[in-house]
């Protein structure tokens, strides 16, 4: 098979959660386990860390990711999903796994995908693993696809494990209260593997805190420990994006930092301030508040839950502009209504749907939209969406693209 009909077979034999919805959901890791151990469970030939949560997971990944390889470590970064290439989701030091990799391993192990129903997920764990253990990465830094508990990536040993935070997202596979999601959350929580908590959360503090009791791990807050007391204060760093969000996902990133230093990492300030400074050229780090053009001011950003939303429509009440402008999509399996709710009054709605089967009818979402006082109207694309804000903003307007990865991911150069 070629690179692109591999990826075919792969999108479209194999149900993947991201795209069709609950089909591609699996309740349990036998089939993970089946198949790591076929592979002789490469998982177990490298350090690493592993991260949940619902928001910030892929930016704390990111962040760890970068500073780790200028620390000198030659570092995985396993993360999802991707905007442009698949292979944006297995990373080293910032370098794709080759399309030809990606062939031959469907290739060698198809049959056994097949006979066993592999979900997209579960495969693509596999091929991370393998591709971690066949270069010999010093550490991998793996992020949770979905959930914890009997998400793929939970068979790894990791040094450190981090949950970010707590949102309502994916309630169908995860529960309907924060408590319940939370308890999903913290199946990747250990014994005597510490865990950082990135946001204390008073709701469920007490249910992190007796959860890592009962399994025997140190638990951490992150916002909860003094930064002073890791001889480099946060406000030497200066962030790669100017939001809000990604000073919590910093603070968190710092205290895994801490925490490997206690195991001897000795990452030192400059490589902290040089990983911090260098995210972008590092990993790729794209679709979180990320700047398209200047004039007029386009910007994007992937949040897609409730949580996502909120900060966005913070740092879009920070940020000066004329004319606010939003071309906005959705998923047709995410509360609308609430997230509809939480966007400003005062701009100029495109609304759009993401060319995947997944994607919420731009004109059903556009009438919900209306009949809570956001003023737009539907167009027939993503594509025609930003045209259309684009002929109508002017120079000191600013454009806000997002609601959806896939959004997002239709619009990043």
């Amino acid at each position: 098979m070629t690179y692109s009909e591999t990826l075919t077979w792969l999108y479209n034999q194999l149900p993947m959660y991201q795209r069709i919805g609950a089909a591609a959901y699996k309740a349990n890791l036998d089939n993970t386990i089946s198949l790591c151990n076929l592979l002789e469970n490469p998982q177990n030939h490298f350090r690493s860390i592993h991260i949940a949560g619902t928001n910030g997971k892929g930016s704390v990944a990111h962040m760890l990711a970068s500073i780790l390889q200028y620390h000198g470590l030659k570092t995985g970064l396993y993360t999802s999903p991707h905007f442009k290439d698949f292979r944006e989701r297995i990373r080293i030091n910032g370098q794709m796994l080759s399309e030809e990799e990606v062939v031959r391993f469907v290739e060698k192990h198809r049959k056994f995908f097949e006979d066993h129903k592999l979900s997209f997920f579960e495969m693509t764990a596999g091929l991370a693993f393998e591709h971690f253990r066949k270069e010999s990465v010093d550490i991998a830094v793996i992020e949770v696809g979905m959930g914890g508990r009997l998400d793929s990536t939970n068979i790894i040993k990791p040094l450190v494990s981090v949950i970010t935070n707590i949102s309502y997202d994916h309630q169908r596979f995860l529960g309907d209260t924060l408590e319940k999601i939370a308890k999903e959350k913290a199946g990747i929580m250990k014994k005597g593997i510490p865990v950082v908590i990135g946001e204390t959360q008073p709701e469920l503090e007490k249910l992190f805190r007796e959860q890592a009791s009962n399994i025997g791990c140190p638990i951490t807050f992150a916002d909860q420990h003094p930064t002073s007391n890791i001889q480099y204060p946060i406000s030497s760093i200066q962030p790669q994006s100017p939001t809000h969000y990604y000073q919590k996902n910093q603070t968190t990133t710092l205290e895994v930092i801490r925490q490997l230093n206690e195991m001897e990492f000795a990452i030192t300030p400059d490589e902290i301030q040089g990983g911090m400074e260098n995210l972008v050229p590092n990993t790729d780090f794209m679709g979180r508040w990320q700047v398209l053009q200047e004039k007029p001011l386009i910007i994007c950003d992937a949040g897609h839950n409730e949580a996502g939303i909120t900060e966005v429509t913070k740092q879009i009440d920070r940020t000066p502009y004329h004319h606010l402008h939003i071309v906005f999509g959705m998923v047709n399996d995410k509360a609308a209504e609430k997230i509809l709710t939480l966007l400003p009054k005062e701009a100029t709605y495109y609304f759009c749907k993401a060319d995947i089967p997944r994607g919420l009818d731009a004109v059903m979402l556009r009438n919900q939209a209306n009949a809570i006082g956001l003023n737009g109207d539907s167009y027939a694309s993503v594509s025609n969406a930003l045209n259309a804000a684009k002929s109508y903003a002017g120079p000191d307007d600013m454009i806000f693209i997002g609601g959806s990865t896939f959004v997002v991911a239709e619009i990043i150069p």
